[in-house]
């Protein structure tokens, strides 16, 4: 079968209206949740992402009954819950190690095959694994997968080494249900976390979210099925926003709240980006060009690392040198190679710039990049690591000379909502191939 490319011409600024939906991070995380409820829950504002889909046929295969429709998705607990993933899910995404608890509370064991996600550096079971023992699980990780089996979790103190936020959500959805009180301390406070934490108190959960990323959950004898209405995507918010700047035109993006881009609406101003914002909608131009910036990412809430790859490609076009310096992922930078194919002049390094040394500072990670603006573009045959990645480069052949070629666009519409449609509205010359 022949892969599906796009072939992306320079098109002149891009104008127009996109809304946000729900996030990639959060829908599937919410998703998994549903299991614990009894009775059905809804996720409202859900985006129609690849991701959905492969989380959707894992539940499924568990036991869980699934319907999707256009914007919302209903999901309730089967008669009979089957306490295996299949292997045929293996390295699709990193949804299966997030079901550990949920399988234990309702079968008292499981399997999941081993994670996937996309390859922008080591994000360990470790920290999940090491958490479920302290909650009670006996687990064995093998070559194929992790079996894990409890008769009964039990609360817990449990101090996270690095604020994992795929660690977070493996705690809270195994200690609501666990007997007596958890205590999370160097918890994740990203907005997906604790909209995954408000959901889990709508199901019946007992949390507080405590200052100095401490999270307390009292553990309860059930959950019942919930109803929310998921928040905007603020990568796709972000990456929409760079989309109008950097063609020097202007996208008006709607169902993203302001607080949730606080940090990345500061950093394009500084820039040289003019806002506009409403509650309904934001919006960035800048009509006198941009200028370069330096910019370390973070954890929340830092300046998020999903939005990097974005802002990586928009310093290309703006003048001067740019520093940025990755703190978060070790392997993150793994895009560049294609958009150095597209003419951005991009130099990376294994030492830290920009910012304090971090964790990978005495490593041989290339985590930090110089970039030079204003750099001209030129179209080009790449393929795509990585859904942020897939967005950066679309990003890139939006404002070069000439034809782009881009394959694996799997990846961004596993992680992006319509988001050919989405570019297509905004005036860019996209077109599908084989």
């Amino acid at each position: 079968m022949s892969e599906e490319v796009w072939l992306i011409d320079p098109s002149g600024p891009l104008r127009g209206d996109v809304e946000v939906r729900g996030s990639k991070n959060a829908v599937s995380k919410h998703m998994v949740a549903a299991m614990l409820g009894i009775g059905p829950s809804t996720l409202h504002n859900a985006p129609e992402v690849g991701e959905v889909g492969i989380t959707a046929a894992m539940l499924s295969a568990l036991g869980i009954e699934v319907d999707i429709t256009q914007r919302e998705i209903t999901l309730e607990r089967g008669p009979e819950i089957r306490p295996r993933v299949p292997e045929a899910f293996t390295g699709l995404n990193r949804i299966p190690i997030l079901m550990l608890g949920p399988l234990l509370h309702l079968a008292g064991e499981a399997y999941v095959p081993l994670v996937g996600g996309d390859p922008i550096g080591r994000r360990p079971v470790n920290f999940h694994v090491e958490a479920l023992r302290a909650l009670g699980a006996e687990i064995e990780v093998r070559d194929t997968g992790i079996f894990a089996k409890a008769t009964r979790l039990r609360g817990a103190r449990i101090e996270l080494p690095y604020p994992s936020v795929g660690a977070t959500e493996t705690i809270l959805l195994s200690a609501v249900l666990a007997e007596g009180k958890t205590v999370i301390k160097g918890a994740a406070t990203e907005p997906e976390v604790v909209e995954l934490a408000l959901f889990l108190q709508r199901m019946g959960a007992r949390i507080e979210l405590s200052p100095d990323r401490r999270i307390v959950i009292e553990g309860v004898e059930r959950l019942r099925g919930a109803s929310t209405w998921l928040a905007g995507d603020r990568i796709e918010a972000f990456s929409y926003l760079v989309a109008g700047l950097i063609t020097g035109g202007e996208v008006r993006v709607h169902g993203c709240p302001q607080d949730r881009l606080v940090t990345a609406i500061t950093t394009l101003a500084r820039m040289g980006a003019q806002f506009d914002i409403t509650d309904e909608w934001l919006t960035a131009s800048a009509p006198h060009g941009l200028r370069a910036a330096a910019v370390q990412t973070d954890t929340h809430p830092g300046f998020m690392t999903d939005w990097q790859t974005p802002l990586m490609v928009l310093f290309t076009q703006a003048e001067g040198m740019s520093v940025l310096h990755e703190t978060v992922f070790e392997n993150r930078l793994v895009y560049v190679p294609a958009l150095q194919k597209m003419g951005c002049e991009i130099e990376t390094f294994d030492v830290c710039l920009g910012g304090p040394a971090c964790r990978y500072h005495d490593t041989n990670a290339k985590h930090s990049a110089v970039v030079r603006g204003v750099s001209k573009l030129r179209g080009a045959d790449v393929t795509l690591p990585d859904i942020r990645a897939g967005f950066s480069a679309v990003l890139a052949a939006a404002v070069a000379e000439g034809t782009s070629t881009l394959r694996g666009v799997n990846h961004i519409e596993r992680g992006y909502h319509r988001v050919f449609d989405q570019f297509t509205s905004l005036g860019l010359k996209i077109s599908r191939g084989a």
